[in-house]
């Protein structure tokens, strides 16, 4: 392959040991509704305020390995001047992108997704490369009922993503594939388990297909977890079935697995990695985060909006940074939130 080297270097930037990836690719819809929640509009310069004070958050890089953009934001700058890719960079922290163009019903499937954004995808890639940006990001979700996902639903979602995968790697780009199960609903901790290894082996099946390079990509799954509707279940519980799931079904030349939050408050994420990290025994590969919510929740409500809250929410995110950090080595404990 072209750019083997290259993404090999990527690889090695991203998965390292203590270190985890902080989704920032919110789009301008989702990150409207979070301004919203702190008073505060969303328009291009406070998009661009917010996210300028992530990534010079001092010191951020000794627990951050890489951040996922939205593309309004690698065209960004922060006050002083510098590209906010390249302010990510200083750190090292490796700048990606979020290159899928969001979900839409799919066709006589009903309660199943698709994820649009395939056409012109390696033009895209190659203007996103030039920015700075090194891999990539495309989710595909999947919802619980009864009857979905469908098998054609996790054939056509599996498709994709695989698809996907083999463009970004054409291109020197390393892909992060996210296939997420949704935890809105009633269903159990075992269904979720149930959906959550066929939907695995659906896309390990097209990314071989497409001849994805697994050394070459990262994956970004769900934890396994019972529906929002249900009893919450202890840490212990969801790593049992995650790790469970994850060795049923991901290839062990996978280098490094990045748990998404999906929904779970910022102590609980960081609970069930530190409980994922602590049973993992010989799991073939690292077990890190790829959080959005989770990680910049508490830094969002101390900023406010506000310039001279920018200290303490740069210290927020970097609190919950470190305690992540802890818990992908399985080193955290509760009482280090009141630190």
């Amino acid at each position: 392959m072209a750019y083997q080297d290259d993404l090999q270097a990527t690889i090695n930037d991203v998965s390292q040991s203590g270190r985890g990836i902080l989704a920032a690719d919110e789009s301008s819809p989702t990150i409207a509704k979070r301004f919203r929640a702190i008073d505060v509009e969303s328009t291009e310069d406070t998009r661009r305020i917010w996210r300028s004070l992530l990534l010079t958050a001092p010191g951020l890089g000794q627990y951050i390995s890489g951040v996922i953009l939205f593309e309004e934001t690698l065209n960004q700058q922060t006050e002083m001047g510098t590209p906010l890719a390249a302010a990510a960079w200083s750190q090292k922290i490796v700048p990606g992108i979020k290159v899928d163009k969001g979900k839409v019903p799919l066709a006589l499937c009903p309660g199943d997704f698709i994820t649009e954004g395939l056409d012109g995808l390696a033009a895209r890639l190659k203007g996103y490369w030039d920015q700075g940006a090194r891999f990539a990001k495309w989710r595909e979700v999947y919802a619980i009922a009864d009857a979905i996902p469908s098998a054609s639903g996790m054939d056509a979602n599996a498709e994709m993503l695989a698809r996907y995968a083999a463009v970004c790697q054409s291109e020197g780009i390393v892909p992060i594939v996210e296939p997420e199960v949704l935890m809105d609903g009633n269903h159990t901790l075992a269904r979720c388990a149930e959906v959550t290894e066929a939907v695995l082996h659906a896309v390990f099946h097209a990314l071989q297909r497409h001849h994805v390079v697994l050394e070459h990509m990262l994956l970004k799954p769900n934890m396994v977890l019972p529906g929002t509707a249900q009893a919450k279940a202890s840490p212990e519980e969801i790593a049992e079935a995650t790790l469970k799931v994850l060795r049923r079904s991901v290839p062990a030349a996978v280098p490094s697995i990045h748990f998404l939050s999906g929904g779970q408050s910022p102590e609980e994420a960081t609970a069930n990695l530190n409980a994922v990290n602590c049973a993992d025994g010989t799991a073939p590969w690292r077990l890190s985060i790829s959080y959005g919510r989770a990680l910049q929740q508490p830094a969002l409500h101390a900023w406010n909006g506000k310039t001279e809250n920018m200290q303490a929410a740069q210290q927020a995110l970097l609190k919950r940074a470190r305690l992540n950090s802890l818990a992908m080595r399985g080193a955290y404990t509760p009482d280090m939130e009141a630190s």
